[in-house]
């Protein structure tokens, strides 16, 4: 057992890793330690300030779905955009369930959004259920507000593949599109560009959005 793992077990909640398993029916409920989220982003904080977490993100696949939490989190944290960029394709492919996949999300991005697109149209275009997933949320993280262009909706309504997770991605990417670009996004509703799931899910979450005003609301309603 490596210090990591022997200080995740340390921590372990057992009722805990029986919920986090519930949560995430595509892993191994036995790869689940329990560990809470609030402590593992203590102890990502901990290990970035105490050691090089190289050695760490070197060591995959990862047998424990914390230790793949805590790769994500400290990928959050690296300094260096070309760098992060490389462990994080070494790492996208072994993301096995949304919650990692979700949790990763670099700091650095912001100052590199130049050089981040054409990285995120390249994760859009695998085959990699989670990487697929990635991009587009890094598309909808980075790419929505001030320097958003039509263009960005284009990126994610060509991502063509059948999964659960990414379908989801892409209808949680167009509600918040038509939160922040209301104008722009609404042409692929009405028009119905997306598929018919992804069309409705949209729609649904949209809805439940408390950034969508009662109006917008009613004619989405209308459009479903």
């Amino acid at each position: 057992m490596t210090e990591i793992q022997s200080m995740l077990f340390g921590l372990r909640d057992e009722k805990y890793a029986l919920f986090i398993a519930k949560l995430t029916p595509t892993i191994d409920s036995e790869s689940v330690i329990g560990v809470r989220m609030p402590i593992l982003r203590q102890k990502a904080k901990e290990i970035v300030k105490s050691q090089d977490v190289s050695a760490f993100l070197q060591q995959l696949p990862h047998q424990y779905y914390e230790e793949n939490i805590l790769h994500g989190l400290l990928l959050g944290e690296i300094k260096d955009y070309n760098f992060c960029v490389e462990k994080l394709n070494e790492f996208l492919p072994y993301v096995d369930n949304w919650a990692v996949c979700d949790i990763t999300s670099p700091k650095i991005f912001k100052k590199n959004k130049q050089h981040l697109l054409p990285q995120i149209v390249a994760w859009t275009k695998t085959e990699h259920v989670y990487t697929i997933r990635f991009g587009i949320e890094m598309l909808m993280s980075h790419f929505l507000d001030d320097d958003f262009k039509e263009e960005y909706l284009a990126i994610t309504a060509g991502v063509k593949h059948e999964d659960y997770y990414v379908k989801m991605m892409v209808a949680w990417f167009f509600a918040t599109a038509l939160a922040k670009q209301w104008n722009a996004t609404l042409s692929y509703i009405k028009e119905r560009k997306l598929t018919d799931w992804t069309h409705r899910k949209t729609i649904q979450k949209a809805c439940e959005s408390y950034r969508i005003t009662a109006e917008q609301k009613e004619l989405l309603r209308r459009l479903k």
